[in-house]
């Protein structure tokens, strides 16, 4: 069983358990997450209470598009449901079969750009509710579909908690013709300059220059805990509840560049090793841009990368 408990100091200097309690309306909740969609779950909301025609019949409670452009489908419980599993999986086939539908709302709400750039081949569930048996975590990870599970508990001062229990990474479906014919025109054109991808990157390939040094980083990024390694076009990420760090490439310069979840103004910025990528465009997500081109490098970045973890 997972579980959070959280203390706060007393006037006596003593550790005091706030009491979680749950909501006492299921919308209550929603409302709440969806307006703080992005910063909660780094997903940007696109719908709430959406139809999905007579053949699905059911109303999804959040629809959204998560900061690497895959399509994710919220739902939320006050309590515990057994059936949440099987309504996500539901929503999921809907979602396999409204890709127009889906692109039309992103379109719509977010903008063309957004609607352009959805990546299809893993659309994710997040549920979100009170607490989950055991079957339900022993079934996210039987199913083939990209699947999280969110506690979450209310604390007094009104103090929302939630908490990954459990997440499972599903089975990539191939990309679309749209978006192959995308990445052929932009490794023909790729000239690695400056904020655009210098290698339309594959799952699974990475520039023979750097193979060694990226073993070493991914092990950085993946020593603190569980983490979801998840390949995409131009960068991969590495994610807990949200990013903690996108990882692109530079094979002309020997260099990776990583991508940290962090506030630059909290780091000491260093020239040729950090920067601060507030305002400045680039491919993944992150604020904080750190160079990485040696061993040294590496571990001069640890103590970074371990707070990205945590602040995940």
């Amino acid at each position: 069983m997972i579980d959070l408990w959280l203390f706060r100091l007393d006037a006596d200097g003593q550790d005091v358990e706030l009491r979680g309690s749950t909501v006492a309306l299921e919308v209550d909740l929603q409302h709440r997450v969806e307006a703080g969609m992005e910063q909660m779950l780094g997903i940007r909301f696109v719908a709430s209470e959406y139809p999905t025609g007579p053949w699905h019949r059911g109303r999804i409670d959040s629809l959204g598009l998560d900061e690497n452009g895959t399509p994710v489908v919220i739902e939320f419980r006050k309590g515990a449901d057994a059936g949440v599993l099987s309504q996500s999986v539901s929503y999921l086939a809907w979602l396999d079969s409204a890709h127009h539908e889906f692109e039309a709302l992103v379109k719509e709400k977010l903008g063309t750009e957004a609607a352009e750039s959805i990546d299809w081949r893993n659309p994710r569930m997040v549920c979100i509710a009170a607490s989950f048996s055991h079957h339900d975590r022993v079934a996210v990870n039987r199913l083939h579909e990209r699947i999280d599970l969110v506690r979450y508990r209310i604390f007094d001062g009104g103090l929302l908690g939630l908490l990954l229990v459990e997440s499972a990474p599903g089975s990539p479906r191939p990309a679309l013709a749209r978006r192959q014919r995308r990445e052929r025109e932009e490794a023909t054109g790729a000239g690695g300059e400056e904020g655009k991808p210098s290698i339309p990157l594959t799952p699974g390939i990475v520039p023979a220059c750097l193979q060694d040094l990226y073993v070493e980083l991914d092990e950085a990024l993946t020593a603190w805990g569980e983490v979801e390694v998840a390949p995409l076009r131009h960068y991969i990420a590495y994610r807990r509840m949200v990013n903690l760090a996108s990882v692109i490439f530079r094979p002309k310069h020997e260099v990776i560049l990583v991508y940290l979840r962090l506030d630059p103004d909290t780091v000491s910025l260093e020239e040729g090793f950090s920067r601060d990528m507030r305002g400045i465009g680039h491919l993944g997500t992150g604020d904080l841009e750190v160079r990485i081109s040696s061993a040294a490098d590496l571990e001069k970045a640890g103590p970074l990368i371990r707070r990205a973890f945590e602040a995940a």
